[in-house]
């Protein structure tokens, strides 16, 4: 957990997630012509779940050591497809695309609810 782990709570993990699942489903749109290529995804809420626990069961024991600040483990999943495209390739756009956009709201969501806590913060240490 981070300096401001207590701060953001699972916020900071969320974040690194929701990024994470971006950076897939774009890679998925990038491959949709590809030949043989198996769309793919992120289980966020199995993510997410590993990634409170693992908070829960890290302690520092030393100053010195560094924190975990990285979602550990490997969420990706393949997702079936509706349609597979005759050369193998199960990416359909306009989910992925969906998906995307849904994806994006959340991450902007996160991002906010991040920056309000920042500001109430800021607010604080000026005693408003």
């Amino acid at each position: 957990m981070s300096t401001f782990g207590n701060i953001f709570g699972i916020h900071e993990q969320a974040l690194q997630l929701r990024q994470e699942r971006m950076r897939v489903l774009s890679e998925n749109v990038a491959n949709a012509e590809t030949p043989h290529y198996k769309s793919k995804d992120i289980d966020f809420r199995a993510a997410m779940s590993a990634s409170v626990r693992d908070m829960a069961n890290l302690n520092r024991t030393n100053q010195s050591h560094m924190e975990s600040r990285a979602v550990s483990g490997n969420y990706e999943v393949f997702r079936n497809p509706v349609n597979t495209a005759a050369d193998g390739n199960t990416v359909e756009l306009h989910h992925q695309q969906m998906e995307f956009g849904k994806e994006s709201s959340r991450y902007l969501a996160t991002v906010q609810f991040i920056e309000n806590r920042i500001g109430g913060i800021r607010r604080a240490l000026k005693g408003e």
